[in-house]
């Protein structure tokens, strides 16, 4: 019976699901908005996979912010970085990839690539302007549906000059150069042009951006700014077919590397009781020491089944009751989805 390595990514905005085969060709991807609920963005992309067909999964790995709490809902084989999971990737698709130049719904960055080796990368740190989700606010701000944006940039003539120092000047002068009458389509390819120059000033920051070059992420769909790009790179930008999970696809990668390096089962669990389960987090503070960390648990089916948060082991021993060290008149921090 043939197998497939799943990977996930789950991210602020959005919620990646890839399925590769023994020989890493993709066989099933899915985008999820994630909505604020990754528990149930989690559920809905396994639901989707059921319904694809029947699978036999022989390793998962996740990555993005919400690796953890993934890794621990679904039975992860890996879990890493969004930087290690895009980079590997990119060198996937492309071997002889030297940039990588990822840009998502709230973060963007620049991945360095040697011999399909990462030596080195750049995030947004403080500017979110050019992510997926301040595009999507311009675009619904002009009325123009987001999957037309980069269309009406290619239709310019002549782009107005729009401040791209931050996504704030950007949108006020953006408002400003809209009330003075110019056309949307100058106005739109001014502002990807500052929107390139923006991630060139404040994520790359002055880093040599060899060829060849990957464009990845959800903003990759926007042949507007793709073209600003190369037009300021004065080179060729390659969009991968699957730009828009490519951290999902390696995760999927790094699972497979995983179960084949240590000979291990898989922790994957079926997918069935991954659709089915109760689960949800509850979170406290220590009070242990002066750290005060934030302790999150993941409980699935009434049970605790993790904590993580902790700089020290002491919450490593999950028969320990979280009430040990914090005042029990006070509720968590937070909880969700009781």
């Amino acid at each position: 019976m043939q197998s497939f390595y799943a990977g996930i990514d789950v991210g602020s905005v959005s919620t990646k699901l890839v399925l590769i085969d023994g020989e890493r060709e993709v066989v099933f991807h899915t985008y999820l908005r994630t909505e604020g609920g990754p528990i149930n963005a989690i559920q809905t992309a396994f639901r989707q996979l059921a319904e694809a067909g029947s699978w036999t999964i022989a390793g998962l790995g996740a990555t993005g912010s919400g690796r953890r709490l993934a890794g621990v809902m679904v039975g992860a084989d890996a879990i890493k970085n969004e930087i290690t999971a895009h980079g590997i990737a990119a060198a996937h698709v492309e071997p002889r990839v030297q940039t990588v130049i990822d840009i998502g719904g709230q973060d963007s960055k620049l991945i360095m690539i040697r011999d399909g080796v990462c030596v080195g990368f750049n995030m947004n740190t403080i500017c979110a302007a050019g992510t997926g989700s301040f595009l999507d606010h311009q675009a619904s701000r002009l009325g123009i549906p987001i999957e037309e944006f980069g269309e009406y940039a290619l239709r310019s003539q002549s782009p107005v000059k729009i401040s791209g120092r931050c996504g704030v000047f950007a949108e006020s002068d953006l408002i400003h150069k809209q009330q003075l009458g110019y056309r949307k389509e100058d106005l739109i390819a001014g502002l990807c042009q500052a929107l390139v120059g923006n991630y060139l000033t404040n994520v790359a920051r002055g880093k040599k951006i060899e060829p060849p070059v990957l464009f990845q992420g959800g903003v990759a769909a926007n042949v507007g700014i793709r073209t600003a790009l190369e037009e300021r790179l004065g080179q060729k930008v390659i969009v991968p077919e699957h730009f828009r999970v490519m951290g999902a696809l390696g995760a999927a990668i790094l699972a497979q590397q995983s179960i084949e390096r240590t000979g291990r089962p898989t922790r994957f669990r079926r997918l069935d009781a991954i659709i089915n389960f109760s689960c949800y987090p509850k979170g406290f503070v220590c009070s242990g020491c002066a750290n005060n960390c934030e302790i999150n648990e993941l409980y699935m089916g009434g049970s605790l089944i993790s904590r993580w948060g902790s700089r020290c082991a002491k919450w490593d021993d999950l028969s320990l009751p979280a009430r040990d060290s914090q005042d029990p008149t006070k509720e968590p921090l937070f909880a969700e989805g009781r």
